[in-house]
């Protein structure tokens, strides 16, 4: 089986700059003539080839051997759509990209100025152009950001649509079995009976279609996040509260019209009979 490792060439303190930690062994030092043929990995490349203790021992890069002064704890570098990969980190000043870390008691805007002014001062002929790994970072969330955004707004659409045609099928049935209830009223019944007797049917109906979505939903949702190299499981209290809302919902919308019909002046339902 071929294993591919990511390679990053490096400056002095690339590692103390993005917060990356060691668990064995040295950074590279400028006070270390050797460290041109030193490497850094992380512990997923150590577990990849088999070393316990990787430190102080000898890989070939580009057929040239390199020693492992360093272990650094695994962290993402690619897309969280994949595992931590194994990675070698190698010196290589001559680099074109300069990472730089903010302090946040200095004013950004200045920070900026500043580095723009030394990178002029070194390289005036080049445009000077910088990015935020904050940002970068924020882009590989985005379409996960915009896909949650469209579920709540078309989720909230759908409600505001089930609403509406429940509340019309409440006012049709409320309508259908006004002398029922006109009947029952002048038997005793109380209002909060009428309601309920008219409310339970709906509520079956509501709780009969969360049964059949909820498999539905679980499947959707674990095929969804199987794309995710570290992910969450899907918890049956979601499930409860989205159920309980709907049935809170549900009767909302069913208790007015059912309420309205329920205080109703019985003589009116039964004049005609």
């Amino acid at each position: 089986m071929n294993t591919l490792f990511g390679v990053v060439q490096t400056d002095y303190d690339f590692t103390r700059t993005l917060g990356m930690q060691l668990k064995d062994g040295r950074d590279f030092s400028p006070d270390r003539g050797t460290d041109s043929l030193s490497v850094l990995i992380n512990e997923e490349s150590a577990r990849r080839m088999g070393m316990k203790d990787p430190v102080g021992k000898t890989l070939k890069l580009w057929d040239k051997d390199y020693s492992i002064i360093g272990l650094l704890k695994d962290f993402h570098y690619n897309s969280v759509y994949s595992p931590v990969e194994p990675l070698i980190v190698q010196l290589a000043p001559q680099d074109s990209y300069i990472f730089v870390r903010t302090e946040k008691n200095i004013p950004l805007p200045a920070t900026i100025a500043s580095v723009e002014g030394v990178f002029r001062k070194f390289n005036p002929a080049y445009p000077f152009e910088y990015r935020f790994l904050d940002d970068e970072l924020e882009k590989s969330f985005k379409s996960e950001q915009q896909l949650g955004q469209l579920a709540a707004w078309f989720a909230g659409l759908a409600v505001l649509i089930s609403c509406l045609g429940l509340f019309g099928l409440a006012m049709f049935t409320a309508e259908q079995r006004r002398k029922e209830i006109g009947v029952r009223k002048v038997l005793g019944a109380s209002v909060s009976g009428v309601v309920m007797l008219l409310a339970k049917e709906f509520l079956k109906l509501v709780l009969v279609a969360f049964l059949i979505a909820v498999p539905v939903a679980w499947y959707a949702a674990g095929q969804w996040l199987q794309s995710f190299a570290y992910r969450t499981d899907v918890t049956w209290w979601v499930f409860a509260l989205t159920g309980s809302l709907a049935l809170f919902i549900a009767l909302l919308t069913v208790s007015f019209q059912s309420l309205r019909a329920a205080l109703a002046n019985p003589v009116k339902s039964l004049r005609s009979e």
